[in-house]
């Protein structure tokens, strides 16, 4: 699995890097067949405090997902872009099963 990260307007520290590995380690745990994860870290200049936008885009085979998040803090934001893969993922195998 190849994990692509980038963001933008600032600079990611390690600790929200290594919240971000782990979180998607644990997306392979319901979807094996991921191929690579490509993840954009933004900050928006707006007034609101929820300025904080994910974006995660994911590769598997014959298909992708994406899913956009913006909350107030970073790890807010993956949390719940993550579980929203979580979802995907398992229609996704259950939906492959039910064809096989």
């Amino acid at each position: 699995m190849k994990v692509n990260a980038q963001s933008v307007n600032f600079n990611a520290d390690k600790s929200m890097l290594d919240f971000l590995q782990q979180r998607l380690d644990k997306l392979e745990t319901f979807y094996d067949k991921v191929i690579s994860f490509d993840i954009y870290l933004k900050v928006e200049n707006t007034a609101g405090k929820a300025n904080k936008i994910v974006e995660i885009k994911v590769n598997i085979p014959k298909d992708k997902y994406l899913v956009k998040k913006q909350c107030k803090t970073f790890e807010e934001a993956i949390d719940s872009a993550c579980s929203c893969l979580e979802r995907m993922l398992i229609k996704r195998k259950e939906k492959l099963r039910l064809i096989a």
